[in-house]
């Protein structure tokens, strides 16, 4: 069963239950966060890819200590139920007290079946509300869902330059290069030292009103921090949030810690030749 740690329950620190938690952990956010200056608007690009990491790291850490982690599990599934849930406590209690002698087998069948027909229900009465809401292209994406398949394996791929590669690290580099190019030297595009004036018109309102308007539905990337993490962070330290926004801006680029990402690729639709790395499509999850 896998227990990685893909997120942190915002909702549940943030809930009048958690109240005194909350406030304490944005004291704690607030007492650390107060020894390190907030990075000045007229800063280069090496402060701000220290500040971006800096963030990342400390922030991270700061959840860990703070707040619920959300794992996946075996039973992460959207039809899981409080009420599947103790109807499994309970099978798993008849089957320890058929081992003992005092129940019998067909209680324990009995009490298998009620379990099955409660999550057979469960998963009809999802699929049922997600069919009643959905617009026209859930309704194909749901059509996908339910076609057979399985994960395909790509066989050696070949690079343009005729070179052949097997492993699974080599396809992977080699996708990643034809779908992601490398600028040809002379022309990358390098921090702008002083940038132009334009940055000074964002206002913070701009700002937040942007970050409050990104769904917190999205995927984080591989430091698992999403929307729902930065408005967190933007309650207890909003200012560090604005400078190295503007910052960005000015400098015209993104902190490296900003764009990593977690990737598959699948292959393109009707390609007369799989063996070219252009026949790949990259997906960023």
């Amino acid at each position: 069963m896998s227990r990685k740690i893909t997120g942190w329950d915002i909702d549940g620190l943030k809930s009048k239950e958690e109240e005194e938690k909350y406030k304490k952990a944005q004291k704690e956010w607030k007492d650390k966060s107060s020894k390190r200056p907030v990075l000045d608007e007229n800063r280069g690009e090496e402060d701000l890819q220290n500040e971006a990491e800096w963030i990342q790291r400390k922030f991270v850490n700061h959840l860990i200590r703070c707040c619920k982690k959300i794992k996946v599990c075996a039973r992460s599934k959207r039809w899981w139920t409080v009420e599947i849930a103790e109807n499994r406590k309970i099978l798993g209690w008849i089957k320890r007290a058929r081992k003992r002698g005092e129940v019998s087998q067909q209680q324990v069948e009995k009490q298998r079946s009620n379990l099955r027909t409660m999550i057979r229900q469960s998963k009809t009465e999802m699929w049922r509300k997600f069919l009643t809401s959905a617009t026209s292209n859930q309704v194909w994406q749901a059509l996908r869902y339910m076609k057979p398949g399985g994960q395909q394996t790509i066989k050696a791929l070949r690079s343009r330059s005729g070179e052949v590669v097997e492993s699974w690290e080599e396809k992977a580099e080699l996708i990643k290069e034809e779908a992601f190019p490398k600028p040809l030297k002379g022309v990358e595009r390098q921090a702008q030292e002083k940038g132009g004036e334009m940055w000074k018109k964002i206002t913070d309102e701009d700002i937040q009103e942007a970050l409050c308007n990104q769904s917190v539905k999205t995927a984080p990337g591989p430091d698992r921090l999403g929307f729902k993490v930065i408005r967190l962070l933007w309650d207890s330290d909003s200012q560090r949030i604005i400078n190295i926004v503007k910052v960005s801006f000015r400098l015209g680029i993104h902190p490296r810690a900003w764009k990593e990402a977690k990737g598959v690729f699948i292959p393109k639709p009707n390609k007369p030749d799989y063996g070219v790395a252009k026949a790949y499509r990259v997906i960023i999850l």
